[in-house]
């Protein structure tokens, strides 16, 4: 269970580790994957943290989903609700990763409505514009053409799958150059930690590493290297 740790302490534990160190923390409390891989930024060198909340695409049909109701704009005001601030939008093309989610335009709410960001697994338009907000971006990579034609939002904080990997509302979502992993939202702070002390297991296997020529290559055998 999370122990109640605030959303700036939170925030500044998850910039002080990487991704890779989480997913070893994750690797040891459970054996699903976490991670996506493959991700693009508008805005690299940004790291990507917080609380999800998703949007869920469907094939454009106007039969079966109609455009009247299933619009962006109603969909992101039911996802982010009255307490937007620092959450990440999640949206998820449901297996159109090369089609459009959104630019300038229409992400411009994530900047005004105070989100970090956004994770998806389609592509993002207007990447100078995007890099003029305030919010942090990973994506499968840049798109010229509008995605309308081919999926509409449909549904607001459902459960969603990007590159296999699944996402619940409320899950954590960090990512960085390296890729993106996903946090079970009732464990963010013990996963917080535990990635920590990855990292310290990591910066004192390198100390050894280091000295194991003038040590005679004192052994460090029973101990996990990454």
């Amino acid at each position: 269970m999370a122990n109640g740790w605030g959303a700036e302490r939170r925030r500044a534990q998850a910039e002080q580790i990487s991704c890779a160190d989480v997913v070893d923390a994750l690797g040891r409390r459970h054996r699903h994957r976490a991670h996506i891989l493959g991700l693009e930024s508008p805005t690299p060198g940004r790291v990507l943290f917080g609380p999800a909340v998703t949007i869920a695409f469907f094939p454009s049909c106007a039969a079966s989903v109609d455009p009247a109701v299933h619009d962006f704009r109603s969909l992101f005001r039911e996802a982010v609700g009255d307490d937007a601030e620092g959450k990440v939008l999640v949206l998820a093309t449901n297996g159109h990763p090369g089609v459009s989610v959104g630019g300038g335009t229409k992400l411009g709410r994530v900047h005004h409505y105070g989100l970090d960001g956004v994770l998806t697994d389609g592509r993002l338009r207007d990447y100078a514009e995007l890099r003029t907000y305030g919010f942090t971006a990973y994506c499968a990579g840049e798109a010229v053409e509008a995605g309308g034609a081919l999926i509409t939002p449909h549904q607001a904080n459902v459960p969603v799958v990007l590159d296999g990997v699944g996402i619940m509302p409320g899950d954590y979502v960090l990512a960085d150059g390296s890729g993106a992993v996903i946090i079970p939202g009732a464990e963010i702070d013990e996963v917080l930690l535990g990635a920590t002390a990855v990292k310290q297991e990591d910066a004192r296997f390198r100390e050894q590493i280091a000295q194991e020529r003038a040590s005679a290559g004192e052994s460090t055998r029973g101990e996990r290297e990454r």
